[in-house]
């Protein structure tokens, strides 16, 4: 479970951005998964709470999963499919020669804040 590995890094890249930008808390975290990224989202949860332990800027930070549909384009006949859908064959012609279009990338969207009051 590499995810473990990823998640730490993770947090420690978020940290390095608040330390530089004066943030002490971090009220939300949204990652954006592709479905070909070879990173399984349930897992990233399940690792989240470990690697936020004991770290206060962390404290009740709600980490938010995005999906990106693994989508290609079927070098043969032009049909976009959904790679994970079809087992990478395209479900017009057959074919499993293909261009991935989305689904391969691991992005930090976005970083919340609480709201001052």
């Amino acid at each position: 479970m590499h995810e473990l590995g990823v998640m730490c890094k993770v947090i420690e890249k978020i940290s390095e951005v608040c330390d530089e930008q004066n943030i002490p808390k971090v009220a939300s975290i949204t990652l954006e998964i592709g479905e070909l990224s070879g990173i399984v989202p349930e897992y990233m949860e399940r690792c989240f709470p470990a690697v936020t332990y004991n770290k206060l800027r962390f404290i009740d930070t709600e980490l938010k999963i995005e999906v990106v549909e693994g989508d290609a384009e079927c070098d043969k006949c032009g049909t976009v499919f959904n790679v994970i859908k079809h087992k990478g064959y395209c479900p017009k012609c057959n074919s499993f020669d293909k261009h991935v279009l989305s689904g391969l990338d691991f992005v930090i969207k976005e970083i919340a804040v609480p709201n001052e009051e």
